[in-house]
């Protein structure tokens, strides 16, 4: 048996090179007159780095104890419960969480575990929030079918997020979801890349195979991930984000296929940035050797669960809490990536209606959760992260002049 098991859930200031041929037909009259050429001013080079945040969260899983919590008269408003973190999340350049249920289709109920179907205004409600867009593939994607997957790709772009992860349409399937972060006359385009490492036992919809994008994880084969995060680059990307849901629930420590498969994104140079997804407790954050630069690639093996149902009850006692990445990139003048990461440990209250909050903004505890239970979830929290990168316990900072994510590229 594999080491998984199915579970539930043209550079403009380049010198033209000396055997290139010119596009002015031969004349033996001579040169033109200067006065009829036209003026043409040599592109600016940037003299000054251009700096912004993103803030990256673990799973979003509406059970639905959730969706009861977030029900009202009218339908269904999750943003009370995300209210802890929204500062968190809002204050970022650039917010991407990770929807691992599909929206249950139009004239279908929602629905929880074991086959999910999110009711659609949690979309809008996560916009309402601050987040900028999701990564969608993860072993839920097809828990409705095809008809799940174009509700929800359709629920993202009526409210003007970024996906990507999974598709409606082949050629859908062939772009990259690019995030374009604007300062001054700068644009970085920021692309981020999702796979998943299985479907749960379900199969892709029939004549449909490019509608999720997988790997396959028993093997620790990140090929496809790397394929499509050097795709990325050649369409033009500054920035490459991997979104990455494997490989086993329930457990801090990643796996050996866990640790190969980052490695091999690291060892790549085609990543920026990596970030896990499934297990549902916080992992480690750690620096690989590799990345674009050859000075390392950040690695969040799990983020956790952002919202979810799941606490000790249930499952392990981590599952009750996550972590919420703050990168900050540095793009140079001449096109180097530096990144910075920092976590900052977040908690849901099952107790108390699904509510979410910053575990060091309640140091005397909330509603329903004691100061020792928030003390006992931080110290869980900060023993799975680990040393390596520093916690933060301030909303994120806004760098940038604005950031727009509608850009797709094939």
């Amino acid at each position: 048996m594999g080491v998984l098991a199915l579970t539930d859930d043209t550079d403009p200031f380049a010198q033209a090179s000396p055997g290139a041929s010119a596009s002015v037909s031969p004349s033996i009259a001579g040169p033109p007159d200067a006065a009829t050429l036209p003026i043409v001013q040599p592109p600016v080079r940037p003299t000054e780095p251009v700096k912004f945040t993103l803030v990256a969260a673990g799973d979003v899983l509406p059970h639905g104890p959730v969706d009861a919590s977030a029900r009202t008269a009218s339908g269904y408003d999750f943003t009370p419960l995300m209210a802890g973190v929204e500062p968190y999340i809002a204050g970022a350049d650039l917010a991407i969480c990770h929807m691992e249920t599909p929206v249950a289709p139009d004239g279908s109920k929602p629905s929880g575990y074991p086959v999910f179907g999110a009711p659609k205004q949690l979309v809008a409600n996560l916009k309402a929030v601050g987040w900028d867009g999701c990564s969608t593939a993860s072993n839920h994607s097809v828990d409705r079918a095809y008809p799940g997957i174009a509700a929800t790709l359709d629920a993202f772009e009526a409210q003007g997020l970024g996906h990507a992860g999974t598709a409606r349409t082949e050629s859908e399937s062939t772009q990259t979801q690019f995030y374009n972060v604007v300062k001054g006359s700068r644009v970085i385009k920021v692309a981020q890349v999702s796979f998943a490492y299985g479907l749960n036992g379900l199969h892709k919809p029939a004549g449909k195979s490019w509608s999720v994008n997988t790997f396959d994880a028993d093997a620790a084969d990140a090929t496809p991930i790397i394929d499509a995060a050097k795709a990325a680059r050649a369409a033009g990307a500054d920035v490459v984000v991997a979104s990455v849901h494997c490989c086993v629930e329930y457990r801090t420590l990643p796996t050996a296929a866990q640790e190969r498969i980052a490695q091999q994104i690291a060892a790549s140079g085609a990543v920026d940035l990596y970030i896990g997804h499934h297990a549902h407790v916080p992992q480690p954050i750690v620096s690989l050797e590799g990345g674009p630069n050859g000075d390392g690639m950040w690695v969040a093996y799990g983020l956790g669960n952002f919202l979810s149902n799941q606490d000790q009850a249930c499952c392990v006692a981590e599952t009750s809490s996550g972590v919420l990445l703050t990168a900050t990139f540095t793009v140079s003048p001449d096109d180097r990536v530096d990144v910075g990461v920092e976590w900052t440990p977040i908690t849901v209250d099952r107790l108390d209606h699904h509510a979410m909050h910053v575990l060091t903004d309640i140091p005397t505890g909330s509603r329903q959760l004691s100061a020792a239970e928030v003390k006992a979830r931080l110290a869980r929290v900060t023993s799975a992260v680990g040393p390596a990168a520093p916690e933060r316990t301030e909303p994120a900072t806004k760098f940038a002049d604005y950031m727009w994510a509608s850009d797709r590229a094939p």
